[in-house]
Parts: structure tokens; C-alpha cells; sequence
């Protein structure tokens, strides 16, 4: 009975294989597929293609999904191959590394396809004329490298498409609005973004009349928003930034109730902002910075309280700032205002924005103080208060040191003549764990560097230029760990010759060091060749003197060499001529003698510029057209 049984289940079992197996043209095709992939192997190799990886059939056993994102593929496609694949409707091969073109033979024997995905690879070339099947409803052929304009049609067959996605290709020509005009109303997401799309956008987006995602950012699009735009009223976000719109952004765009998201940034808008704004309530990205806006911000804004980002920095919009209530931002956690002319006291209300986590105020004129009340801002790591007219510099320190999140601090500008906070009002100071980013240029601090700062063990850009430093280069500057950035130009630092410039005092991890303007006086170290990841080295106008030292053929990332209005003496090392990536090499105004080394791979051209400025060796001269320029090739 047990033997009858088991005989009965090995016979279920050969029959179910007989049944379930593929079409075998179709397994064919995808073998063809397969051999012009050069890695990683596909590893098809059972006889039923319906039980490979990636593949799906129906229940009549032909192959209807082939889905192999993000596997590594490399190699060309074959459309030949796939062109017996005709029951196939869903393709997906994104995020690998496939070249070809999209033949139009190949796409017209899908014609059942309904999803078509070829997004991350290396595909180029021009669209065929159609898409292949009225069945299609996705196509995503984003961040390829295809070219030309889309053919007018191209969406003649997509009748049921509800996603285009041709983002960062190069494209040309118009955005094709015809998509909505003639051929598929019901689409919900167009996104031509990073392209070289140009002209005015012409009308017709308004007829998409589910249209929820508009993008077409990072083009060359000029003229005004189309006014049929205000009619798609499904929309949740325009993203046109990066482009030359025009114009100002009409009152009509408060018809679009479900916005989410308008991102009109970087382009040549004017005008005032709409003062009905309070109407788009979903509202939670406004992002039009860097334009030419005017007007007040309207105090309705203000009941948008899903607001996530606010960016209206780098245009001219003005008004008391104390006269916007934020505190109903609950949910904001950026707020830019840069670049305006914004006045009045601080806003209070600000502090009752509890998920901020940046806020920029440079280049305004309010005033007053910053208060305690800063600290419920637990999130806020990025405050920049440059230029303004803030007061009292020491309590701002003493308050933003217990910001525990602040990670950049920049305040280049602004507290003019209040000097540094200098250690006896940093008593006990343990503040700024966490902070990366110090600016405080152009404030005309006076005193020296104050120890306090030796202890910010994460900071990576320190920017103390324009002010009346004096005294030494402290030597704990060289114990901060992360310290990769230090401009300390155009101040009156100096050094005795028993506290000469220390530069083996500093990280390793040094990418730019700017002491120029200064009264640095003695030799260059040779230590400074430890400094491997330099990238600039900016040491003119002091009072540098002796040999310049042989050890920064070292560095050999060093793009910037800026010795000039020194006091150097002697050869220029040789070795010099060893660093491939540098393209500015300035020793103007020192007394140095012999030939600019030159480098095996200096083009002609500036081996005769060079030869005009070889001297006699033993001639002692002042270089005043010593300026070698190299590019990164050599």
C-alpha cells in the first residue's frame, strides 16, 4: 500500500513537470538574453525556464515578468533576443549596468508590456517612435544616457500610462505636454528632471486631470508657468528648480489645495509671493529661494502649519520679522530667510518650533538678542546668524555651547566690535561637543586664540579670517583630531623666533591651511611634508624667510601653493616639478634664484613662458612674473 503510494506521487510529479514547463522558444530567448550579459552569471540552467530567477509565467506557463534589478548585470542588451518574450508585462532591469539602445522592433513586439523599467544603466541613444503597448502604464528610463527630443508620438499608444520617468538623461527640445493634450489624460506622475529640456512650457499640463507629480527641475526652461497649470487641481507637487522661469507666481496657485510640495528655487521669479497662501493648508515644502521675489512674507503663510521646510533665502523680500507668528510651524524643521532685508527684534516665536534643525538668518538686519530659550530647540544643528545686527556675542556663546545637536555655527559678520570670547568668560567651559563648523570671520575680534577652542575635539573647519588676532599659532591647535580646515588669513598673528609656525603641529588630515596677511615670522619646517592629504597651502605676505623646504614635493594633492611677498631665499627645490595636481604655484616678491622646475609632462607653451623667467644662478632676483599655472594633467 505505502510502495502504491509513493509510485502514485513520483507520477503526480512527472506529470506536473510535463505541464508546468516553459514555452521552450521562449526559453530559448531568454538564454540568447543571458549570453550577452559578460557578469554576474544568471545561472539559468533547469529546464523550466518559469522556475528561473527573476522570471514569473501565467498559468499557461508563458513568461510574463522578467525582473532582475539591481544584480550586478553588465554587457549589452540584445533586443533581438527578448523579441519572442511576447506574452512579457512587467520589465524591470534596472540599477545594473547595461548599454544598448531601445531599437523600436524591440519594443513593438512587447505589446503586452504594461511595465517597463530600465532606470540606472548606461543606455543611450535617441527614443524609437512609440511606446509599444496601450497597455503600458509605467515607464521609468531615468538616469540613462539617452538623447534627442522625444518624438511627438511617442505616447500615441499609451493610452493607460499613469508614469513617466525620463529624469537625468540628456533630452533636448520641448517638454511633450502632448501626453496630456491627446493621448493619456490619466497620468499622475511626469518627471523630465535634469535634462537640457528648453523653451517656454507650453499648455496642456492642466488636461492631466489626476496629475499628483510634476518635475522638470534642472533644465533650461524659461517664460512663465503655464496658466493651465492652476487647473490640475490633483497636483502635490511642482519641482521646477534650476531653470529661468519668469514672472511672478500667480494668486491661482492657491486652486491647488492638495500641494505638498512647490519648489521653484533658482530661477528668475519676481514679484510678490500671493497673499492667500493660507489656502494651500497640505502645504509642507516651499522652497523658492534664490530668486528675484519682493513684498512682505504674508502673515497667512503662517497658517500652512504643516510646513515642513521654509526657503525663502537670496531674494528681496523685507518686513518686521517679529511680525510673523511661527510658533504654528510646529512641524518646521528648516527655516532660510538669507540674503534678504528682513528687520526687527529676533522672533520669539521661533523657539516654539521644536523640530528645527536649521535656521538661516545671514545677510538681514534684525537685532536683539538670542535668548535661553534656544535650548528647546534640541534638534537644531545648523544656525548661521552672519551679518546682522546681534548684540551681545559672549552671552550668545555661553547660551548656543549647550546646543547639544549644533554641528555648524557661522556667525561671519556679525557682534562687530564686540571682540572674541576670550577664556575668562568661558570659565568651565565645556560646550560645542558636537560642533564641526566655526565661522567667525570679519567680526574684528581682538586677543589671541583662546584655549578655549582646544577643546572642540570634533571640530573640522575653523575660520577665524578678517579680524585683529594677535600673539602666536597655539600648539594645541595641532591636538584637534578632525581639524581639516583652518583659514586664519588677515589677522596680525606672529611668532618669535622661539615660537616660529608649527604646521607638523596639525592634523594630518589638513585638506587647506590660509595664514596669509599675517606676521609670521621664520622658516618653513620640513614637517610639513607629513601633511599628505594637503590640498592648499596659502603663506603669503608675511615674513617667512630661509630655504623653501624640499619636503612639500610631498604633498602630492596639493593643488595651491601661495609662498609669495615672503622673504625666501635660494633654489626652488626641484622636486616641485613632482606634483601632477598642482595648478597655482605663486613665489612673487621673495629673493630666490635659479630656474622654475619643470615638470616632464609641462606642455610646450609653458616650458617657454618658464624659460623667460630663468635667471643666472648665482644672480639674487625678486620674481615679479614667477607665476607657474599647471592643470590637473600635468
Amino acid at each position: 500500500m505505502a510502495h502504491g503510494f509513493v509510485l502514485f506521487l513520483l507520477f503526480s510529479y512527472i506529470i506536473s513537470i510535463n505541464i508546468h514547463a516553459c514555452n521552450q522558444i521562449e526559453r530559448c530567448s531568454l538564454l540568447s538574453f543571458a549570453s550577452t550579459l559578460s557578469s554576474p552569471p544568471l545561472n539559468w540552467t533547469s529546464l523550466d525556464c518559469c522556475h528561473w530567477k527573476g522570471i514569473t509565467c501565467d498559468q499557461d506557463d508563458w513568461v510574463t515578468h522578467l525582473l532582475l534589478p539591481s544584480k550586478g548585470l553588465k554587457g549589452g542588451i540584445s533586443p533581438s533576443s527578448l523579441r519572442n518574450v511576447t506574452h512579457l508585462t512587467h520589465l524591470n532591469l534596472s540599477h545594473n549596468s547595461l548599454y544598448g539602445s531601445l531599437e523600436t522592433q524591440f519594443l513593438l513586439s512587447l505589446n503586452r508590456l504594461e511595465i517597463l523599467d530600465l532606470s540606472y544603466n548606461h543606455l543611450y541613444g535617441e527614443l524609437p517612435l512609440s511606446l509599444p503597448s496601450s497597455k503600458i502604464r509605467i515607464v521609468d528610463l531615468s538616469s540613462n544616457l539617452f538623447f534627442g527630443a522625444i518624438p511627438s508620438s511617442f505616447f500615441q499608444q499609451a493610452r493607460n500610462l499613469i508614469s513617466f520617468n525620463v529624469s537625468n538623461n540628456t533630452f533636448t527640445g520641448y517638454v511633450p505636454f502632448s501626453i496630456c493634450l491627446y493621448y493619456s489624460p490619466f497620468v499622475r506622475l511626469l518627471d523630465f528632471s535634469s535634462n537640457q529640456f528648453g523653451g517656454n512650457l507650453a499648455l496642456g499640463l492642466g488636461e492631466c486631470s489626476k496629475q499628483q507629480v510634476f518635475r522638470a527641475g534642472h533644465n533650461n526652461l524659461s517664460g512663465l508657468l503655464p496658466e493651465d497649470i492652476y487647473n490640475a487641481t490633483k497636483l502635490e507637487e511642482i519641482s521646477l528648480p534650476i531653470n529661468s522661469l519668469c514672472g511672478a507666481i500667480s494668486d491661482k496657485i492657491v486652486n491647488l489645495t492638495n500641494l505638498k510640495i512647490l519648489d521653484l528655487s533658482l530661477n528668475q521669479l519676481s514679484g510678490e509671493l500671493p497673499l492667500n497662501l493660507w489656502k494651500l493648508s497640505k502645504l509642507k515644502f516651499l522652497t523658492v529661494d534664490f530668486n528675484n521675489l519682493e513684498g512682505i512674507i504674508p502673515t497667512s503663510l503662517m497658517n500652512c502649519t504643516n510646513l515642513v521646510e521654509l526657503c525663502l533665502g537670496i531674494n528681496n523680500l523685507e518686513g518686521d520679522i517679529s511680525m510673523l507668528n511661527f510658533s504654528r510651524l510646529s512641524q518646521l524643521t528648516k527655516l532660510d530667510l538669507r540674503y534678504n532685508n528682513f528687520t526687527g527684534m529676533f522672533p520669539v516665536s521661533i523657539y516654539s518650533c521644536r523640530y528645527l534643525k536649521a535656521i538661516a538668518l545671514t545677510r538681514n538686519h534684525p537685532e536683539g538678542q538670542i535668548q535661553i530659550e534656544i535650548l528647546s530647540l534640541k534638534s537644531m544643528s545648523f544656525l548661521t546668524l552672519g551679518y546682522n545686527r546681534f548684540t551681545n556675542l559672549i552671552g550668545t556663546m555661553k547660551i548656543l555651547m549647550s546646543c547639544k545637536s549644533l554641528h555648524t555655527l557661522l556667525l561671519i559678520g556679525s557682534f562687530v566690535g564686540e571682540g572674541m570670547p576670550f577664556d575668562d568668560g568661558m570659565v568651565d567651559f565645556d560646550g560645542f561637543q558636537n560642533l564641526r563648523v566655526l565661522n567667525m570671520a570679519s567680526t574684528n575680534l581682538t586677543g589671541e586664540i583662546p584655549v578655549w577652542l582646544s577643546k572642540l575635539k570634533n571640530l573640522e573647519i575653523l575660520i577665524l579670517a578678517f579680524n585683529q588676532i594677535t600673539g602666536p599659532i597655539p600648539s594645541w591647535l595641532g591636538n584637534l583630531p578632525r581639524l581639516f580646515f583652518i583659514n586664519l588669513s588677515n589677522n596680525r598673528i606672529s611668532a618669535t623666533p622661539n615660537e616660529n609656525f608649527q604646521p607638523h603641529k596639525l592634523s594630518c588630515f589638513l585638506a587647506t591651511i590660509d595664514l596669509s596677511n599675517n606676521n609670521i615670522v621664520g622658516d618653513i619646517p620640513a614637517e610639513i611634508g607629513q601633511l599628505h592629504l594637503l590640498h592648499q597651502l596659502a603663506l603669503y605676505s608675511n615674513n617667512f624667510s630661509g630655504v623653501i623646504p624640499d619636503q612639500i614635493s610631498n604633498l602630492k594633492n596639493l593643488e595651491v601653493l601661495d609662498l609669495s611677498m615672503n622673504h625666501f631665499s635660494g633654489r626652488i627645490p626641484s622636486s616641485l616639478a613632482s606634483l601632477t595636481f598642482l595648478r597655482k604655484f605663486n613665489v612673487l616678491y621673495n629673493n630666490l634664484v635659479g630656474p622654475i622646475p619643470t615638470s616632464t609632462t609641462t606642455t610646450k607653451s609653458e616650458k617657454d613662458d618658464q624659460k623667460k623667467t630663468t635667471v643666472e644662478e648665482k644672480t639674487v632676483v625678486v620674481f615679479k612674473t614667477t607665476t607657474v599655472t599647471k592643470n590637473r594633467s600635468g
